[in-house]
């Protein structure tokens, strides 16, 4: 068999038996295509003939080629591609042995997540002020962000019976896994201003939709709306910094810990399944705690 028909069943495989979702079939597709490419110019049309050094190989191309060569972060997702493939093959009987299994990924650098300030956070949501729908729109879906640390796509997700007593929100994360975040004071109150005198009006304007944040045409945001909506309060926040939806999220979780949070407490609230994930972010206040040492310190310098 080919190349091709080979990466073919593979992606049958995780669609079908798998069930994995249509957006990771489709980065699975992007990664075996220049896979596939890189092989064919090497002249490996026959997945038989592929060997570890062949795999290795490969990844050194992809994070040393002269145009866009890969970070650290993408060449370990692209070696999570093959591998996969490569141990389907093997179970499929259609190699006898699985060249990728001992290959190791390359060592990620420790990169702290990004965070603003309490007061750039402030100035970020002042500058949704306004009683326009669009305004009351984006001051409720920004204050719901920052108060629950939701992903951009837990955000654009949520239905308005989400949104349970006004006090608490039911978000959905990755894999379908539900999780209830409490809701503060000021995004309670934005919320519900959005709901009674924002959402009534742009719901008129399209087709009926449980979407809790909608657009303009009153069809649900999608992820790129929220990040224009976003870069563009940034802006007349004059923030001087480029700000992201995960960037509230990162601030949200730095906030926390910097305010006494349990690290087990956190991870539950960003919907974390491991801990180790979460306690990243205690490095980010450990640094900021050392910087206002050595600047306050007499002694520290």
């Amino acid at each position: 068999m080919t190349v091709a028909a080979d990466v073919d069943a593979y992606l049958r495989h995780v669609a079908i038996e798998r069930g994995l979702s249509a957006n990771t079939v489709a980065a699975y597709r992007r990664d075996l295509a220049v896979y596939a490419d890189w092989l064919a110019a090497e002249g490996a049309d026959d997945l038989r003939v592929v060997t570890p050094a062949t795999v290795s190989a490969y990844l050194l191309h992809l994070g040393s080629r002269p145009e866009s060569p890969l970070t650290a972060s993408s060449l370990a997702r692209m070696l999570s591609t093959v591998r996969g493939f490569h141990r389907f093959l093997l179970d499929e009987g259609r190699v006898t042995v699985d060249v990728a299994r001992d290959i190791r990924p390359p060592k990620l650098p420790s990169r702290l997540p990004k965070a603003i300030s309490v007061d750039q956070v402030s100035s970020l949501l002042a500058a949704t002020d306004g009683d326009e729908p669009a305004h009351l729109r984006d001051k409720a879906l920004l204050e719901l962000m920052y108060a629950t640390g939701a992903r951009v796509s837990e955000a654009v997700g949520l239905n308005v019976d989400d949104v349970i007593d006004t006090d608490v929100v039911r978000l959905t994360g990755k894999g379908s896994k539900q999780r209830i975040v409490p809701l503060g004071s000021y995004a309670q109150a934005a919320v519900s201003s959005y709901l009674v005198r924002a959402r009534p009006l742009l719901s008129s304007r399209g087709r009926a939709t449980p979407a809790l944040f909608l657009g303009m045409r009153g069809a649900r945001l999608s992820r790129q709306n929220v990040w224009l909506i976003i870069r563009a309060a940034a802006e007349r926040a004059n923030l001087g910094i480029e700000v992201s939806p995960h960037t509230l999220r990162h601030s949200f979780a730095t906030h926390l810990l910097a305010g006494g949070a349990d690290v087990r407490v956190v991870q539950e609230l960003l919907g974390h399944s491991s801990v180790a994930t979460t306690q990243i972010y205690t490095l980010v206040t450990a640094d900021t705690l050392r910087d206002v040492y050595t600047s306050a310190h007499p002694r520290a310098r």
